[in-house]
């Protein structure tokens, strides 16, 4: 009955009685009834073994509730928030694994509660919004940002998003000689030791996000040569991601500012005008 009952309101509200584009609040709420009951009958009384701790930061109720419910069908433990101090304060009690954000928030916004978040921690954050303008997009990769998906998205891209964000921490901070190449690069008092997933600069650690790590060996690999912001997109954030290549000049400029000694003069990542960047060491 519940299944029926979802699938009636899909055809009413997704379909156009109501105007609603694919993808809306409706759909993930029906999506949501139909796939408990069906998981219900599936699984029984099996139980689910707790992973990771996500904070889900959404003013939206229907929305953030269907998040929630789906993170915790692939076996993750939930924590949420639904306005930016509120967000700010879960993540220094709980210290989330990731964080999945809106951008437009009550009290503080979803760019705000980013900057501050890097500033403190080093963990995956996801931005979510219903505003497409590239602006919006870029800074809030400029302040830190990890991946961007803007209304009106599928549940299973966010999950595949969330996952491939979880999984390129494991393989960074995991321990051992296969871990990453399990070697360590050196340039001139920069060590990237990627079997710890760690960088230092003249023996202190640099602190990086996972996508700053990613860029910063990607590009360490290929010293000396010159790599286009494309080859660099598709290496480090993979054919699938939606964004512009934008973003490497982002991630590039925040890589500089931690081990240059000048960034506005730089002489480890060198900018080849037309073509790209190359690594010098």
């Amino acid at each position: 009955m519940l299944v029926q009952f979802a699938q009636f309101w899909r055809r009413r509200f997704v379909q156009g009685a109501q105007g609603e584009a694919p993808g809306s609040t409706w759909e993930w709420a029906c999506d949501g009834v139909e796939s408990w009951y069906q998981q219900s009958i599936c699984q029984g009384a099996r139980s689910t073994v707790v992973g990771e701790l996500i904070l889900v930061v959404e003013d939206e109720p229907t929305l953030r509730e269907t998040i929630e419910y789906n993170l915790k069908r692939q076996g993750y433990a939930v924590a949420t928030a639904d306005d930016g101090v509120q967000a700010i304060q879960k993540a220094r009690e709980l210290h989330p694994a990731l964080v999945i954000l809106d951008l437009m928030l009550p009290r503080l916004d979803g760019l705000q509660v980013c900057r501050i978040l890097r500033g403190e921690m080093n963990l995956p954050i996801i931005m979510v919004t219903a505003r497409a303008d590239e602006v919006d997009r870029v800074l809030g990769l400029e302040l830190g940002a990890d991946d961007y998906v803007t209304k009106p998205f599928s549940m299973r891209e966010l999950m595949a998003r969330v996952k491939a964000q979880l999984r390129r921490v494991e393989m960074l901070t995991a321990d051992g000689p296969g871990a990453a190449g399990g070697r360590r690069l050196e340039f001139d008092g920069l060590v990237i030791d990627t079997a710890r997933g760690e960088v230092t600069l003249a023996g202190r650690v640099v602190e990086l996000s996972p996508r700053e790590y990613d860029l910063l060996n990607y590009i360490a690999q290929h010293r000396g040569r010159v790599l286009s912001r494309e080859q660099i997109l598709e290496a480090v954030w993979g054919w699938d991601y939606a964004g512009g290549s934008r973003t490497v000049d982002v991630h590039v400029r925040w890589l500089r500012a931690k081990i240059e000694p000048d960034p506005s003069n730089p002489r480890r990542i060198v900018t080849v005008r037309g073509l790209g960047y190359r690594f010098e060491g």
